[in-house]
């Protein structure tokens, strides 16, 4: 294994990839019109067992359109946890609207539903919801409080394809759902996003809005202004040939996963984020946490490792730590998502890693700690 690089994360093309791609080309159906893009929604529909899904040209996008077909305007305001991508917090001021920073709970580390009632105010229209790395948020807590203001739910399932809340399919338990099929995650389009909801009312709407605001009903007359979001057909042949394959790239996460909590189950520098009784963990990716004071710098770890040859990440930087976010810190501030920055690393998690890549990457990550730790000392 030496002098080899592991990637963070890298896309597994083992189907039908090739072939759906080959006749986009052969029959010139390469735009945003053409039959893999029905059939994949039609496919994705199923996998989460709703009546709509509804493809897009990538994640943002999705939320944009969810906030968007939900009346989200200027002067309003969504909560959504600090802890995310900046796609969140990005799509809700594209609308004009104010992003509303809630900070994180310990364990699983998504949107904590005990901080959710405070940030409440006249203004807020609805909650987005992250299911962080892949482990579902508390969606009953969260549910109550929406239902109590009167507030929409947005599931972020960006990083969660295939994750369950008591069972349930994460993305169709609020009144929309939004997914990312970006190169890094469990199924990819390589650029791509996907809405799933049963509200035909709000399917129609997102439908609309994505298409430049077209009358279904009317060619080339616009009542609306709308924007050009759709994916492309041959975006769309990459996801279907994906989806025929979920349950094995779903497994092979897990799998991933349980190698590495056996491999660092001794380990008391670090721990990982907790998977609760209640939820079916995605594994999008697999997040250590180095343990408060031991001494040692995170930056540093993960130098060591990738001198090892070994790609890591840090946890996302929460919103409020972002300049253009600065201004709408609480006072109360936000320690669980400001530990986690501080202290998370991301490892290599994808369906093509093997035993012996992840027994390479945690020797590795225990030689580093105690080359980090002795040269502290």
């Amino acid at each position: 294994m030496s002098g080899q690089f592991i990637p963070v994360c890298a896309p597994m093309l083992i189907g039908n990839e090739k072939e759906y791609v080959m006749d986009c080309l052969e029959t010139t159906w390469i735009s945003s019109s053409g039959k893999y893009i029905e059939r994949f929604e039609a496919a994705f529909a199923e996998f989460c067992g709703v009546k709509h899904a509804l493809t897009c040209c990538n994640g943002t996008v999705a939320l944009h359109l969810a906030l968007m077909a939900l009346g989200v305007g200027p002067g309003d305001e969504v909560i959504v946890p600090t802890l995310t991508y900046v796609a969140t917090a990005n799509a809700v001021t594209y609308c004009g609207a104010r992003p509303v920073l809630v900070d994180s709970e310990p364990k699983t580390w998504n949107l904590d539903p005990a901080l959710i009632e405070a940030s409440v105010t006249p203004r807020t229209k609805g909650i987005i919801v992250v299911h962080l790395y892949g482990h579902p948020a508390e969606m009953d807590a969260i549910r109550k409080i929406a239902d109590h203001h009167g507030l929409f739910i947005i599931e972020d399932a960006a990083e969660a394809h295939g994750a369950e809340y008591k069972g349930c399919p994460v993305g169709t338990i609020g009144d929309v759902g939004t997914f990312s099929f970006y190169g890094n995650k469990i199924i990819t389009t390589g650029e791509g996003g996907m809405l799933v909801t049963n509200n035909d009312a709000l399917a129609a709407r997102i439908r609309q809005l994505k298409g430049q605001g077209m009358d279904p009903q009317r060619r080339y007359w616009f009542p609306i202004v709308g924007y050009n979001y759709r994916m492309t057909n041959i975006a769309a042949a990459l996801g279907l040939a994906q989806l025929e394959k979920i349950e094995w790239h779903m497994r092979r996460r897990i799998e991933v996963a349980a190698w590495y909590q056996e491999e660092l189950q001794n380990l008391d520098e670090v721990i990982w984020q907790s998977e609760e009784e209640w939820a079916k963990h995605a594994y999008w990716i697999f997040t250590i946490l180095l343990r408060e004071g031991i001494g040692l710098s995170r930056d540093d770890l993960m130098l060591a490792l990738q001198e090892q040859g070994i790609e890591t990440r840090p946890i996302f930087y929460p919103m409020h730590q972002l300049p253009m976010y600065h201004s709408l810190r609480s006072a109360g501030g936000y320690p669980v998502a400001d530990r986690l920055a501080r202290q998370g690393i991301n490892l290599p998690t994808w369906a093509g890693l093997t035993r012996t890549d992840v027994s390479y990457i945690c020797q590795s990550l225990r030689e580093s700690l105690r080359g980090c730790l002795m040269n502290i000392a």
